[in-house]
C-alpha cells in the first residue's frame, strides 16, 4: 500500500464523513470496480458489515478500563487517598499496604469488565465469520464470503431459512411473481411471515439473475432506526425513477422463508443497518435508593471531614499544652522543627488516610454483586415461568431491581397486556342487519369452562368437504371421532409456530341466518347478479382487505430453538371422556343445532379414506376443487395483527377462503369452490393518522376496479358523510344508522369494532390517481405525507357494507392482580386506544372500575368546556374531603377520560388541576389515546407527583410509555417484542406483576435498603475505634489495630455477611406477601431506607463504638500491655459485635446463613492466628508476633470479649424487643402471622383482608347480550348502566355512583 500523507488522510476522512452525514447517498454498483484499491472504490465511504460491540483492545483495556472506574467518584477518592499516603508529612500507614484495597477493589472491576467484552468479542467473531453468498465478475457467479466482507454495493443472494447479513433491497427472487417471505422474529419478535417484493421495473424475471446488467443509480435516505420506514428509488440510465419502501427492503437479521432464494442489492452494512441502530446495548438506570445512597455518602464525607478537623485541632492544642519538646517529636535534617499549627494542618489529611474506611470502598461492588443475585432469583422462579410461551421474566436493566418494591402508579395498555390479544370473531352486521352468532358464542362459553381446548375443537371444528353443502351425519361421527380429532391434533401441530393460531381465534361456527342467506345467494343467484350481493361483498372485504400472507401448513420452517408441540401427546379416548364430562348439558344444544342447522338436505361426499371409511366434516361452506390442490386445512394464514386472524378465519368459515396473495394478485375460493383471482392494483396500508386500509383491485368477472376499505368506525363514518348527509339515500340512511347502533352496542359489551366499505372506481379516476400515486411512492421529501394525501384521495364516497364485532378475552388473573396491586396502595392507570364503551366494559370486567365505584366520566369539545367541568369536578371532589363526617373515610373515584379531552387536560394551565383530580381517583381509565399522549401523562404524573412509575405493555405503541417510566416492563404477547427490547423488565404474563411486585419487589428493596444502611453502620462503628484512640496518643494519627488485619477485616472477615444478607434474607415468605397486599406498602414513599433510620444507625455506630473501645480502655488501664496487645481485643469485639448485630436484623435463618456467619468468624481467628505467628516484620516497625495466642489463654480476653459484647448490642436489641411488643408494625404484625402452621396463617389472613374491606375477588367476564336488531322492540334488552349512563357523546360530566348489576 502506498505511503499517503496526513494531510490527505484528513482529507480524505473529512470527504468520508460529510458523505455519511448527507440526508441523501447515490450508490452503484462494485462490480465494475472489482478488484482496484479502496480509494478508488465509490461506497468506499461507508460503513464495512463487521460490527464491533466491544468497548476494549487487549492492549488499551487498561487504561480504558481505569478512565471508566473514575467516572466513580469513589475511586478517585481512594486512589487520591492512597498517593496521598506517599507524602511524608502526611503518610499514616506503610504506603504500598494503603494501596491494596483500592487496588483489589478495581481488579475485581476491571475483570468483570473484561469477561462481559471477551463474551461480546466472541459473538461479534461468531457473527462476522458466518458465510453468505457475493457475487464476483471475475468469477461470473456468486461466491462464498464471510459476513465481515460485505459492502454497500455488493449483490448478495440469501438463500431460504438463511440469515439476511445486511439491508438488501430486493432486486430478483425465485418466485415467478418477484416477492419473497421473511422472519423478522430476531428484530421484534414476530414470527408470522412477512411478504417483501422485488422493486419493480428494474429485473426482468429471468431462472437466473445477472447482477451485471443492473446499472441503476440507488438513491436512498442515510440510515436511520426505523424499522418500519425506508424511502429510496432507483434511477435507471434514461432518468426514470422507481420508488421503493420498507416493502422492498430485506433487513439484516430477518430470515428468509418460502423462498428458494433472493438477490439483494446492499444499501446499508454493519453498525448502519437499521437492527444495529435500534441496538443500543443495556440501559442504564438510577435507581431511587442509589440516588438516596449518593446522598448519604456526601453526609459521611462531611462527617469524616468533621472527624478530620478535630484531629488537626487536637493535635494542635495538644502541642501547644507540652511544657517542652518531647522526645519523641524528631525534627528534619535541619533540627528544624514544625509548628503547632502547621503539624496540626499536616494531620488533617493524616486523619483522612486513617479514617478513610468510614467510606465504605466496597459498597458499590456489594451493591452490584446483590443485585447479581436478586437477578438471579427473579429469572428463577418457576411462578414467573408461562408453560404456554415458554418464556419467563427477564431482566434488561441490572441496576434498578430494588424499585420494584417502590411502586406507586402503574400505567397499562390494554389490548395484549390486560388481555390475550387473542381475536375472536363474534359477531357481525351487514347491511343494517345484524347476526349475532349465537352458536359460536356456545362454543366459546364450553371452550371457557375446559381445562383445554384441544379436548373439545374437534366436536364443532367446522371442516370443510370437498363439495356441496352437508353436514356430518352422528353415526359416521362417532366412528371417526378419533381420526378427526387426531388430524385436528396434527393441523395443530402444524401451526404451532404461527402467530394467532390457536383454535380459539382460528374456529367459527357460523351464524345460523347469515348461512342461509349465503346459501340462498350461492344457489339462486346468477353468476353475474352474485358479484353485487353485498353478503358477499362484504366476506370478499374479509377476505382481501389485509395483509395476511398464506402459507402451507406443512411448509418447512426451520428454527434455532423452541420445542416441537408434537411432542406432546394426548389420548384420543380420555380426550373423548373429558369432552362427555365436562359438557354435559350443553351436548343437547349442539345437537339440535346440527339436526336443523341447515335447509338444504344433508349429502355424503368423500372427503378422503380412514380406515376405508369415507368421511365428512360439519362445515357450512364447503371448498369445492376437483383439481388436485390443498385444502384449506393446510393453509396457514400468517398474519400482522390478531385482528386480520380473526377476520380472515371468519370469511373461511363462510366459504370465502383466502388461498393466495402476491404483489400483483389475491385469490379467493367462493362457498361454490369457484376461485377468482383478483388483480391487485395497488394496497393502501394502515396507518395511525388514518386508521383505515383499503385494497384497490380489479374484479376478475365484471372487470370493474373495486376499493374495499376497513377501519376503526370514527374514521369509516366520517368518509359516508353523516349517516344524515343529503347525497345519501333513504336505504344508505338507514344502513349507516342501524350499522351505527350496532357499533354502540358492540362496544358497550367490550368488542372491538371495524367497519367494512366498497367504492367502485371508474377507469378515468384511477388512471389519474394512479399518476399522482406513483409520484408520491417516487418521492423522498415529504414522502409520508404524500403518500397519504394520495390515499385519501381515493377513499372517499365509500359505500357501507357492514361491521365487525371482536373480542379479546381477558388475560387469566387479570381482575385478582388489579385488586391485588390496589390493596398494595397502587393507583393504576390503563392507557388504550379503544373506544370508550369499550374500554369502559373492559374496566369492569378486569375490576378495574367496581360497581361500587363514584365513576367520573369527562368528555369535551372545546377547552373553555374542559375547564368547567375541571373545576366543578376538583371543587365535588375536595367538599367531600373537606367534610368532617366523611373523616377516616376513603372516597373510590375512577375517572374516564378520551383522547380529546386528554390533551386538553395535558395542557400547561389545566395540567396542574388534572394532577390532583387523578391523585385522588383510585384508577384511572384513558381512552383513545395516542402512543404520544401515553407517554406525556407517565411523565407529567413522575414529574408532579414525585412518584414511582411502571409503565406495561406488549406493542410498538407503548415504547414510548414504557421508556417515559422509572420501570418499563414490556409483555412478550403476540405483538412482537418491541415492547420487550425497549424494557427494563419482560415477563409474559400481566398476572407475573403480581409476584414480581408483591414479593420479589418488596424482598430486592428491603434487603438492599438495610444491607446499605448496615454497610454505613459497620464502618462507622469500626473507624471510630481508631478515632477515640486518638484522645489518648496526642493526635498523632496512631492505630493500635495492625493495618495488615485492619485490611482483612473489610475486605475478607465482614464483607461475606452482608452481601448474603442482602441477597437471601426474607422478612417475609412470599405465601404472606401475595396474602396481605398492604404490605407492600411499606416501601413506598420513604420506605426503609429513610433519613431518621441512617441517622439511627450511625448514632449506634457511634454508641457501640464507645463501647468497645472504653470498656477495654478501663479493664487494662494502668497495666503494663503494648499497644497492638490493647488494639487486638478490640478488633476482636468489633468483629463479634458487627457481626451478631447483623444476626439481629437477618429475619429467616438458613444453613448458608449459619455456614457464612460461623465461617467468618473462623476466618477471622484462623487469619489472625497465622499472621501473629507468621508475620513478624510485615509492618515495620510494628511487631504483631504472638499477640493473639497470648490473648487467647488470658481470661481476661473472654470476659472482655462478652461483656463489651453484651453491653454494646443490649440497646438495639431492647429496641426491637418493646418496638415488636408495644406498638408492632404491619410487617412485625405479620411476621408473626406468618410464623404460624399454615391453616392458621391462611385464616388470619384472610381477616386481614377482609378487616380493610378487601372481599374476595368476584369472576368477572364480558356478557353476551341478545342481539340488538333493529326489529327487536328496545325494551327487551336492558341497556347497560356502563355505556347509557357513564359514557356521553357531547361536552359533559356524567357521574354514576351506587351498585350497578354487572355480569
Amino acid at each position: 500500500m502506498p505511503w499517503r500523507s496526513p494531510l490527505a488522510l484528513l482529507r480524505e476522512a473529512l470527504r468520508g464523513q460529510r458523505a455519511r452525514e448527507k440526508d441523501l447517498r447515490n450508490l452503484v454498483s462494485n462490480l465494475p470496480y472489482e478488484g482496484l484499491e479502496k480509494g478508488k472504490q465509490p461506497n468506499r465511504y461507508y460503513s464495512g458489515n463487521a460490527i464491533k460491540t466491544t468497548k476494549y483492545t487487549l492492549l488499551l483495556f487498561i487504561p480504558m478500563n481505569l478512565f471508566e472506574q473514575f467516572h466513580r467518584l469513589a475511586n478517585i477518592y481512594f486512589v487520591g487517598l492512597a498517593i496521598l499516603n506517599f507524602v511524608p508529612v502526611v503518610n499514616a500507614f506503610q504506603p504500598e499496604v494503603a494501596l491494596i484495597p483500592i487496588i483489589v477493589i478495581m481488579s475485581l472491576t476491571a475483570l468483570k469488565h473484561a469477561w462481559e467484552d471477551f463474551r461480546r468479542y466472541q459473538s461479534d467473531k461468531k457473527l462476522n465469520h458466518k458465510p453468505c453468498s457475493i457475487y464476483s465478475r471475475r468469477e461470473k457467479q456468486f461466491v462464498e464470503r464471510r459476513w465481515k466482507d460485505v459492502r454497500v454495493g455488493d449483490f448478495v443472494k440469501v438463500v431460504s431459512n438463511e440469515i439476511v447479513p445486511a439491508d438488501l433491497l430486493l432486486l430478483y427472487t425465485s418466485d415467478p411473481n418477484g416477492v419473497c417471505h421473511i422472519e423478522t422474529s430476531n428484530l421484534d419478535g414476530e414470527t408470522n411471515l412477512k411478504l417483501r417484493k422485488a422493486i419493480s421495473g428494474l429485473c426482468v424475471p429471468n431462472p437466473e439473475y445477472e447482477p451485471e446488467s443492473f446499472n441503476c443509480t440507488v438513491v436512498c435516505e442515510k440510515p436511520n432506526n426505523n424499522l418500519n420506514n425506508f424511502k429510496c428509488y432507483a434511477e435507471k440510465p434514461d432518468q426514470e425513477k422507481v420508488g421503493a419502501g420498507i416493502e422492498s427492503l430485506l433487513l439484516r437479521g430477518c430470515t428468509m422463508r418460502n423462498t428458494n432464494h433472493a438477490v439483494g442489492f446492499v444499501v446499508y452494512a454493519g453498525h448502519e443497518t437499521k437492527s444495529m441502530l435500534n441496538n443500543n446495548g443495556p440501559r442504564y438506570k438510577r435507581s431511587k435508593l442509589e440516588r438516596k445512597l449518593n446522598t448519604d455518602v456526601i453526609f459521611c464525607v462531611i462527617l469524616l471531614f468533621v472527624m478530620c478537623l478535630v484531629g488537626a485541632v487536637g493535635q494542635f492544642l495538644w502541642l501547644k499544652a507540652l511544657p517542652a519538646v518531647p522526645p519523641y517529636l524528631v525534627p528534619d535534617s535541619n533540627g528544624h522543627l514544625d509548628s503547632p499549627s502547621l503539624s496540626g494542618f499536616y494531620m488533617f489529611f493524616t486523619m483522612i488516610i486513617l479514617l478513610q474506611i468510614l467510606i465504605p470502598i466496597s459498597l458499590y461492588l456489594s451493591i452490584e454483586l446483590v443485585k447479581m443475585g436478586q437477578i438471579f432469583f427473579i429469572t428463577n422462579d418457576v411462578d414467573l415461568y408461562d408453560q404456554e410461551t415458554d418464556s419467563c421474566v427477564q431482566c434488561k436493566s441490572l441496576n434498578i431491581t430494588e424499585d420494584l418494591g417502590q411502586i406507586e402508579y402503574i400505567f397499562s395498555d390494554k389490548t395484549g397486556t390486560l388481555t390475550e390479544n387473542k381475536m375472536v370473531f363474534r359477531r357481525c352486521s351487514i347491511m343494517g342487519t345484524e347476526y349475532p352468532h349465537k352458536e359460536n358464542a356456545i362454543r366459546l362459553a364450553v371452550l371457557e369452562e375446559t381445562e383445554t381446548e384441544d379436548d373439545i375443537i374437534f366436536n364443532q371444528r367446522p371442516r370443510p368437504t370437498k363439495t356441496g353443502w352437508s353436514l356430518e351425519s352422528e353415526d359416521t361421527q362417532r366412528h371417526h371421532g378419533s381420526s378427526s380429532r387426531h388430524k385436528s391434533k396434527v393441523a395443530g401441530n402444524a401451526r404451532s409456530d404461527v402467530a394467532f393460531s390457536s383454535p380459539l381465534e382460528t374456529e367459527v361456527i357460523p351464524d345460523r341466518m347469515l348461512l342461509q342467506q349465503i346459501s340462498g345467494a350461492e344457489r339462486f343467484s346468477s353468476s353475474s347478479s352474485r358479484e353485487t350481493d353485498p353478503h358477499l361483498d362484504f366476506f370478499l372485504a374479509l377476505a382481501i382487505c389485509n395483509t395476511v400472507v398464506v402459507s402451507m401448513a406443512t411448509a418447512p420452517r426451520r428454527r434455532v430453538s423452541g420445542v416441537s408441540s408434537s411432542s406432546q401427546t394426548n389420548n384420543p379416548l380420555d380426550t373423548l371422556s373429558n369432552w362427555v364430562k365436562k359438557t354435559g348439558s350443553l351436548r343437547h344444544i349442539f345437537t339440535s343445532w346440527r339436526q336443523d342447522h341447515f335447509n338444504p338436505p344433508l349429502k355424503m361426499e368423500e372427503s378422503g379414506e380412514v380406515d376405508g371409511l369415507q368421511t365428512c366434516s360439519l362445515h357450512a361452506p364447503s371448498l369445492c376443487d376437483n383439481r388436485p390442490s390443498a385444502t384449506s386445512d393446510d393453509l396457514c394464514f400468517e398474519a400482522e395483527s390478531p385482528d386480520e386472524a380473526a377476520l380472515v378465519n371468519a370469511a373461511k368459515a363462510y366459504g370465502f377462503t383466502l388461498l393466495a396473495r402476491t404483489p400483483n394478485s389475491v385469490t379467493v375460493r367462493l362457498p361454490s369452490g369457484e376461485d377468482l383471482v383478483f388483480q391487485v392494483l395497488d394496497t393502501l396500508t394502515f396507518d395511525s393518522v388514518r386508521k383505515r386500509m383499503s385494497i384497490l383491485v380489479r374484479h376478475p368477472i365484471t372487470r370493474e376496479c373495486l376499493l374495499y376499505t376497513k377501519g376503526a368506525d370514527y374514521a369509516i363514518m366520517e368518509l359516508l358523510g353523516s349517516p344524515y348527509a343529503e347525497h345519501l339515500t333513504g336505504n344508505e340512511k338507514k344502513t349507516a344508522a342501524a350499522t351505527q347502533h350496532h357499533l354502540d352496542c358492540y362496544a358497550k359489551d367490550g368488542l372491538r369494532t371495524l367497519c367494512f366499505t366498497k367504492k367502485v372506481v371508474s377507469a378515468k379516476m384511477y388512471e389519474s390517481w394512479s399518476v399522482d400515486r406513483q409520484r408520491a411512492l417516487a418521492a423522498i421529501e415529504n414522502r409520508e405525507q404524500l403518500v397519504m394525501d394520495s390515499a385519501v384521495q381515493l377513499e372517499t364516497n365509500l359505500s357501507l357494507l357492514g361491521a365487525t364485532g371482536i373480542e379479546d378475552c381477558l388475560q387469566d388473573s387479570v381482575p385478582e392482580t388489579i385488586v391485588a396491586l390496589r390493596e398494595a396502595g397502587i393507583q393504576l392507570w390503563v392507557l388504550t386506544g379503544d373506544k370508550p364503551e369499550t374500554a369502559v366494559n373492559i374496566g369492569y370486567a378486569c375490576r378495574l372500575l367496581e360497581e361500587e365505584d363514584l365513576v367520573i366520566n369527562i368528555s369535551c369539545n372545546n377547552k373553555l368546556t374542559c375547564t368547567s367541568i375541571l373545576d366543578s369536578t376538583l371543587e365535588e371532589v375536595r367538599r367531600y374531603a373537606a367534610d368532617p363526617r366523611n373523616v377516616g373515610t376513603t372516597q373510590d373515584i375512577s375517572l374516564v377520560i378520551d383522547g380529546r379531552t386528554l390533551a386538553m387536560l395535558l395542557s400547561s394551565d389545566l395540567q396542574d388541576g388534572f394532577v390532583e383530580l387523578a391523585r385522588r381517583c383510585r384508577s384511572v381509565l384513558c381512552c383513545r389515546v395516542t402512543p404520544l399522549q401515553k407517554s406525556h401523562v407517565v411523565k407529567v404524573i413522575r414529574e408532579k407527583l414525585k412518584v414511582m412509575t411502571l409503565a406495561v405493555g406488549d406493542g410498538a405503541n407503548d415504547v414510548n410509555m414504557i421508556q417515559a417510566a422509572d420501570i418499563g416492563i414490556g409483555i412478550s404477547g403476540q405483538e412482537g417484542m418491541q415492547a420487550v427490547m425497549a424494557s427494563d423488565f419482560s415477563m409474559p404474563r400481566f398476572k407475573h406483576l403480581k409476584k414480581l411486585l408483591l414479593v420479589h419487589g418488596h424482598w430486592c428493596y428491603t434487603r438492599l435498603a438495610n444491607m446499605i444502611i448496615y454497610f454505613f453502620y459497620k464502618n462507622v462503628a469500626y473507624v471510630n475505634l481508631l478515632f477515640w484512640y486518638q484522645f489518648y496518643c496526642g493526635f498523632s494519627g496512631t492505630a493500635m489495630i495492625d493495618y495488615w488485619l485492619m485490611i482483612f477485616f473489610n475486605l475478607f472477615f465482614t464483607s461475606v455477611p452482608p452481601i448474603m444478607f442482602g441477597i437471601m434474607d426474607k422478612d417475609l415468605s412470599a405465601e404472606m406477601l401475595l396474602g396481605v397486599p398492604e404490605l407492600y406498602r411499606s416501601g413506598q414513599g420513604a420506605g426503609v431506607y429513610r433519613f431518621s433510620t441512617f441517622w439511627v444507625s450511625i448514632l449506634d455506630a457511634f454508641y457501640q463504638s464507645l463501647v468497645c473501645f472504653f470498656i477495654p480502655y478501663l479493664a487494662y488501664r494502668d497495666s503494663d500491655i503494648d499497644l497492638f496487645t490493647f488494639g487486638t481485643p478490640l478488633n476482636t469485639i468489633s468483629l463479634f459485635i458487627i457481626l451478631l448485630h447483623l444476626s439481629i436484623e437477618i429475619k429467616s435463618w438458613t444453613l448458608v446463613h449459619w455456614l457464612i456467619m460461623l465461617g467468618s468468624v473462623a476466618l477471622f481467628f484462623v487469619v489472625t492466628v497465622a499472621y501473629s505467628g507468621l508475620c513478624v516484620t510485615c509492618n515495620p516497625p510494628s511487631n504483631p508476633y504472638w499477640i493473639i495466642q497470648r490473648q487467647m489463654v488470658d481470661p481476661m480476653f473472654y470476659l472482655i470479649c462478652i461483656i463489651t459484647t453484651v453491653v454494646a448490642l443490649l440497646p438495639r436489641y431492647m429496641f426491637h424487643v418493646l418496638r415488636n411488643s408495644i406498638a408492632p408494625s404491619p410487617l412485625q404484625q405479620a411476621r408473626h402471622v406468618d410464623r404460624l402452621d399454615p391453616g392458621t396463617r391462611e385464616q388470619l389472613m384472610k381477616e386481614w383482608r377482609n378487616l380493610r374491606g378487601s372481599g374476595p375477588v368476584k369472576r368477572s367476564r364480558l356478557s353476551t347480550p341478545p342481539s340488538p336488531t333493529l326489529d327487536t322492540h328496545a325494551d327487551i334488552y336492558p341497556v347497560s348502566p356502563i355505556a347509557s349512563d357513564i359514557m356521553g357523546d357531547e361536552s359533559t360530566l356524567n357521574v354514576i355512583t351506587g351498585n350497578h348489576h354487572h355480569t
